[in-house]
């Protein structure tokens, strides 16, 4: 099959009035009212269109009695129009902006965590040099920065890869883990006990992330790899407002990231337990867009927050491509790996009875816990128990 030259639009000559025109006749649908809008002659316009389309060597437009349709190419060709004109477009606020000093406009996604601490020590160092750069932040989960961010909302996010093992053209920086802690209300019966342990938290009133969330599975397994059954007496919420109500007006207990419990701490809103809790969050680290080229605001805000990381974090940021969960699990490799479901016990042994699960493991909390992260059979399990093969 033919291919076209990656250079073939310089052999065409192609003219950002042409660019125009494709955008014109997709909303116009009529090459003369299209033409009017652009101030050409029709003639004119009919012959750019003839001249892009033996270029290509394809039909752009269907000719029809009462207008004109774009092809599938033409579709193709119209998109990538927009995305030109668009990209152009941003290039004169760039060179405006750097000529009248640093201003525009910078959106940034970001996770709890690092907007405690983190961003907030990068957008004050920015504004020390750009005071009049405006920046835009959005704090929300991963999966709806993700959202935000691949629809082209942010320039970039600050948070994790979740359950997206299709994802495709992201660029990950990862920062650091997340380690999690208890928190009470200040003067609760609690903080007095210092050798306080896992079971000694089990019949608490508990204040959670709601059924499906990857803190409170992890919250969940902490208890049952102990033994126990998870709390049953909780509030399901992850508004922090009415957490910190509630935590004030009761002795429930809620599990937090470590970060942001220091911070909260440190204005005397509540207290730590002196319990270290037996797991962590996700690494989280800086995602982007691989083919979405940063402004200079944007770019400059991104060196911030790398620098205040390197700062907080104590280490140079690790860059890589983002792995689907399965890549990352420690189980990786292992076909027995166990699952969280009632039944049987764990034979090892593959045979008839074996099932297909996507539950995450008890140990590694990982959905696809299984060789190459595939599916795998895999044999009914109690609850609570896990894969000693892996995780002894």
């Amino acid at each position: 099959m033919d291919t076209l030259n990656p250079n073939w639009f310089l052999r065409a000559r192609l003219k950002t009035r042409q660019l125009l025109l494709l955008i014109a006749l997709d909303e116009q649908r009529n090459i003369h009212r299209a033409a009017e809008a652009l101030h050409m002659t029709q003639p004119a316009a009919s012959k750019q269109i003839k001249d892009l389309e033996e270029m290509l060597g394809v039909k752009l437009f269907e000719r029809l009695p009462r207008g004109m349709e774009p092809t599938i190419y033409g579709e193709t060709m119209i998109r990538h129009a927009r995305m030109a004109l668009t990209s152009l477009s941003l290039a004169h606020d760039d060179v405006v902006a750097l000529k009248q000093g640093l201003v525009g406009q910078v959106e940034v996604g970001v996770i709890m965590t690092p907007a405690m601490s983190l961003l907030p020590r990068a957008i004050a160092r920015i504004k020390q040099h750009a005071p009049l750069l405006r920046i835009g932040v959005h704090v929300e989960p991963s999966n709806v920065l993700l959202d935000m961010l691949e629809r082209g909302t942010l320039d970039f996010m600050i948070g994790r890869i979740v359950e997206r093992d299709g994802a495709t053209g992201l660029i990950y920086e990862e920062l650091t883990e997340e380690p999690a802690c208890a928190v009470v209300r200040n003067g609760h019966p609690l903080l007095e006990n210092k050798t306080l342990q896992v079971k000694d938290l089990a019949g608490q009133p508990w204040i959670l992330p709601p059924q499906g969330s990857i803190l409170r599975h992890r919250c969940d397994m902490m208890f049952r790899r102990a033994g126990l059954e998870p709390p049953a007496n909780t509030v399901d919420t992850t508004a922090l407002l009415l957490i910190t109500s509630l935590l004030q007006q009761t002795d429930s207990l809620h599990v937090m990231p470590l970060e942001v419990a220091q911070y909260y701490a440190s204005l005397n809103v509540f207290s730590i337990l002196p319990i270290e809790l037996p797991f962590k969050m996700d690494a989280f680290g800086i995602i982007r867009q691989h083919d979405h080229l940063l402004s200079p605001g944007a770019n400059l805000l991104l060196q911030a927050v790398r620098k205040a990381a390197k700062e907080i974090y104590g280490h140079e940021h690790r860059f890589r491509q983002p792995e689907s969960r399965a890549a990352r699990s420690p189980c990786r490799g292992n076909p027995f790996a166990a699952f969280p479901e009632a039944g049987g016990a764990f034979g090892g042994v593959p045979s008839g009875d074996l099932w297909r699960s996507r539950a995450p493991c008890v140990q590694c909390g990982s959905p696809a816990c299984a060789a190459d992260g595939a599916m795998r059979p895999l044999r009914r399990i109690a609850a609570g128990s896990r894969c000693e093969l892996l995780h002894p």
